[in-house]
């Protein structure tokens, strides 16, 4: 029921949002708008309430609004037809002698159908769901922020110093078991108040250590930016695992949560990160694993699993061991005042914005694979780790993919959002539409694109599953 319900809720909840953002847009500007689904295929429920139906379709991973649009047709296959297709005769169940096309037989006025609108009405009709998926995840991430509080990490001393773009930019001035005492000048108290400091470092970010000082220039050519920075240090943990994943090399090789690592292959590791570069460093060769358990010592041979990600010395893009297992969470939490909830909540909202936009920006530069690009059944098996993880994890992942949707329905493919901006835009300079030759053009190729996408996510879905 969990592997069922998880991704429904998830999945389905952003995009239910999504939709009623166009929706709602919509009505409020007085396009017509016939069909309002949630989910594709065979409707399940369907029922009329003023002059829109609403539909539960038999497959809730996503859905959509139909507006009366003259231009859309060759797409309105992917919206449950167009209005003449779904026309209903009088001897039909549902019609109305009183309604307009599909459910009567009186027709769209003029003024109700999308074109007819102007400029500005459009444009807010298209950037109304990614509006709406936006306003979720920081409702979400403030709402945890409330309930759950800050996360607080204590300590200050650095883990792992890790390349920015392939250059050793702070390792020669930090360095593994150094204490971050200043950023920008400013005294910091704990790592959580490091990071945030060096997030909001705008020109440059200057880090002051126990043993030295580094300033890392933020503008210019090639520059890294603040998030950059803060992806390139991790704080220092024990090597105690948390989470181990099930089916993974860890909790097949016998691994369990709570284990202290004492060495790896007969090498003494005292942090998390000494571990990692050990593991990322053995992929498919077996590793000997010392952990420390209530019973004592045991010694257990782990084969780490070659997967595609950053080696944590040179900073690579390259294959890794890998043994899925997650470090003990060291971090304690602070209530915070409705103010700070606020501020937190737009503050992650942005962070998890700009990490979406620099995983798109290297997927662009082949710095990050596409193999690592995952799909429904990828999301399906996050929900379902998220759900049996905490209400906490969940409603992370429900933001998250929220934001995911929202900057990725503004890339400027035709069949989405953003493609949708850029035709209406470019029709208003000319003063008149595109061709119906060029829209179908244009149509086809945003329907390839997302295909040739989802067939790829989905061939890494499947491997995975495999592997």
């Amino acid at each position: 029921m969990l592997a069922i319900l998880a991704p429904i809720v998830v999945f389905g909840l952003v995009i239910f949002v999504h939709e009623l953002g166009h929706f709602l847009a919509a009505k409020s500007v007085g396009v017509y708008a016939p069909r309002f689904s949630i989910g594709f295929g065979p409707a399940l429920f369907r029922r009329r309430r003023g002059e829109t139906e609403y539909i539960l379709a038999a497959f809730p991973l996503g859905g959509y609004v139909r507006m009366a649009s003259r231009h859309d047709e060759a797409a309105a296959f992917l919206e449950g037809g167009s209005e003449e297709a779904a026309r209903r005769g009088e001897q039909d169940a549902g019609y109305d002698p009183e309604a307009m096309i599909p459910f009567g037989p009186k027709p769209v006025p003029e003024h109700r159908w999308f074109e007819s609108k102007p400029l500005w009405a459009r444009l807010y009709i298209l950037l109304a769901g990614v509006t709406m998926n936006l306003l979720l995840g920081v409702l979400v991430a403030i709402g945890l922020a409330v309930h759950f509080g800050k996360p607080v990490i204590a300590a200050r001393e650095v883990g792992a110093v890790r390349p920015i773009n392939g250059q050793p930019v702070l390792a020669q001035a930090v360095q593994p078991g150094d204490s971050i005492l200043r950023v920008n000048g400013e005294a910091v108290a704990t790592w959580s108040a490091a990071m945030i400091a060096i997030s909001r470092s705008t020109d440059s970010v200057h880090i002051e250590t126990n043993r030295g000082a580094v300033t890392v220039p933020l503008t210019g050519e090639g520059a890294p930016r603040a998030m950059d920075v803060v992806g390139a240090l991790d704080y220092q943990l024990p090597p105690v695992l948390g989470d181990v994943l099930p089916g993974e090399a860890a909790a097949r090789a016998g691994l369990r949560a709570n284990d202290t690592v004492l060495a790896v292959d007969g090498r003494p590791v005292v942090t998390w990160a000494e571990m990692v570069r050990s593991v990322a460093a053995g992929a498919d060769r077996p590793l000997r694993f010392d952990v420390k358990r209530a019973g004592g010592v045991e010694a257990i041979t782990v084969t780490p699993r070659a997967m595609p990600g950053v080696d944590p010395v040179t900073g690579e893009q390259g294959q890794v061991g890998k043994i899925g297992a997650f470090p003990s969470d060291v971090s304690t939490r602070e209530p915070v005042s409705a103010g700070e909830a606020v501020s937190l909540g737009l503050r992650s909202t942005w962070y998890m914005s700009t990490a979406i936009v620099g995983i798109l920006r290297d997927l662009f530069t082949r710095k990050v694979s596409m193999d690592q690009l995952g799909g429904p059944i990828a999301i399906t098996r996050a929900s379902v780790a998220a759900a049996r993880s905490g209400m906490e994890n969940l409603f992370s992942l429900i933001a998250l993919l929220s934001i995911n949707v929202a900057v990725l329905n503004l890339l400027p493919i035709p069949i989405l959002d953003g493609g949708q901006v850029v035709i209406n835009v470019v029709e208003s300079a000319r003063g008149k539409p595109l061709s119906m030759r060029t829209r179908e053009y244009v149509l086809r190729f945003g329907l390839v694109f997302i295909l040739m996408l989802f067939v790829l996510v989905m061939f890494n879905d499947i491997k995975a599953l495999f592997t």
